[in-house]
Formats: C-alpha cells, sequence, structure tokens
C-alpha cells in the first residue's frame, strides 16, 4: 500500500519536473533574439542558456512583471556568449544581464529592476501609459 503511493508521487514528481524544466527553457514568444546584433542596447537584455536553474528562476520571476527585455541564448549565438565571457571575468557565467548598455553577472530580480529604475525608467511597467500601471 505505502509503496503504491511512493511510486505514484514520485512519478507524479518526475513528470511535474519534467514540464517545468521545458516550460522554463523555453524563450517567452516576442523576447528571443537569434543574434545579439538584433538586441537593443539601451534596453534590458537577459542572456540566458538551456539547463542552467539560475537563469530559469530569474527568467520565470521576470515573466511575472512587464518589464519590457528581450532574451539571448548564449549557446546559439556565439557573438553573445564572448560577451558575457567578456564581463564575467571569462567565463559563461549566467544569467548575465544588460540595462542600458550596463552588465550584472547573475542578478536577482530585485537588484535587476532598481538597475532599471536607475539607468532605464522608461522600460518599467506603466511609465509612459496615459491608464494603469504603476509610474
Amino acid at each position: 500500500m505505502i509503496s503504491g503511493v511512493l511510486y505514484t508521487v514520485a512519478i507524479s514528481f518526475v513528470v511535474f519536473y519534467s514540464m517545468w524544466m521545458i516550460v522554463a527553457n523555453l524563450p517567452r514568444r516576442g523576447r528571443a533574439r537569434t543574434s545579439l546584433t538584433h538586441v537593443d542596447r539601451e534596453g534590458v537584455v537577459v542572456y540566458w542558456r538551456p539547463g542552467c536553474k539560475y537563469c530559469m528562476r530569474l527568467r520565470m520571476r521576470l515573466r511575472f512583471t512587464r518589464l519590457q527585455y528581450v532574451e539571448v541564448n548564449i549557446w546559439r549565438d556565439g557573438e553573445a556568449a564572448t560577451f558575457v565571457r567578456s564581463v564575467a571575468d571569462g567565463n559563461e557565467t549566467v544569467p548575465t544581464v544588460t540595462v542600458a548598455g550596463k552588465a550584472m553577472v547573475n542578478p536577482s530580480k530585485s537588484q535587476l529592476l532598481e538597475a532599471v529604475e536607475t539607468h532605464a525608467p522608461h522600460l518599467l511597467p506603466g511609465t509612459g501609459e496615459p491608464t494603469g500601471g504603476r509610474g
């Protein structure tokens, strides 16, 4: 009886975890860029790679904000990987985020939003909108 329950719980966990890994690693529609040359250097750029739990955590938390940003997969863009190494002491440490050209390595969501408030306040939700949002 107990082994059947444990088996069901274990299988449920594996299925849920697998689904979460798939969803968390998908680029968000409208945010993925295939090349570093096409990103907005005055905006927010999140450099990430598949399988990175820190990237998944930051990207998942950003999905619940209305912040405008783009995502670049460093495994698909050699130029982006080179950029990340240049700001992360030669390592491909991700997530690396730029806000108006200022790089941060592995920032928290609050550190990222604070940097946006300082360097690119026009990207914050509610700015420039006549109704709604915070401003």
